[in-house]
């Protein structure tokens, strides 16, 4: 299973917004993960259109989260950003080749394609189980409670975090 660096920064994204208050402009958050603004903010608009986060226009605009971060899973991203198509897709090779089976044999789909959609719903099923709240909860275990709550002032202090920022690199 492979997904995209843009699953990723959305993830990171989603996490960050948790601790906003107000709307955050994608240039911010691309400057937070030191990431290319103009693929942060693809992935911004994946997750608009999936309806995660909102964008505000105007001056005080940026991004927010629409719901709270517990009604928000892993797979609501990875869905949003990278597409709700399974990661195995049967091309039917059982139907080729000088010992073909007949298209009318192939009644139901085949051991490989049993076993692949099996994993793909079992990993569906264990990302639909981890919220945004619960990685941000995550993060604070991992940098204790004052990670997130520093990351917020940085992104809504007077100077827009840039004088007294804490380190808490990589922390999102």
């Amino acid at each position: 299973m492979k997904l995209s660096g843009g699953v990723e920064w959305a993830l990171h994204c989603c996490v960050v917004l948790t601790t906003a208050t107000d709307p955050v402009p994608a240039a911010r958050l691309a400057e937070l993960h030191d990431v290319s603004g103009s693929y942060l903010a693809k992935q911004l608009q994946a997750l608009s259109r999936a309806g995660l986060v909102t964008s505000v226009q105007g001056k005080a605009g940026g991004y927010a989260l629409t719901r709270a971060p517990g009604l928000i899973t892993v797979l609501d991203v990875v869905v949003a950003v990278d597409g709700p198509q399974p990661a195995f897709t049967c091309t039917e090779i059982r139907q080729r080749g000088p010992l073909a089976t007949p298209a009318e044999a192939c009644t139901r789909p085949c051991a490989i394609t049993r076993a692949m959609a099996a994993a793909d719903a079992a990993w569906r099923a264990a990302l639909r189980e981890i919220s945004i709240a619960d990685l941000a909860r995550g993060v604070e275990e991992d940098y204790g409670p004052t990670a997130l709550a520093g990351i917020g002032s940085w992104l809504t202090g007077p100077d827009q975090g840039e004088a007294t920022a804490p380190h808490v690199d990589h922390v999102t």
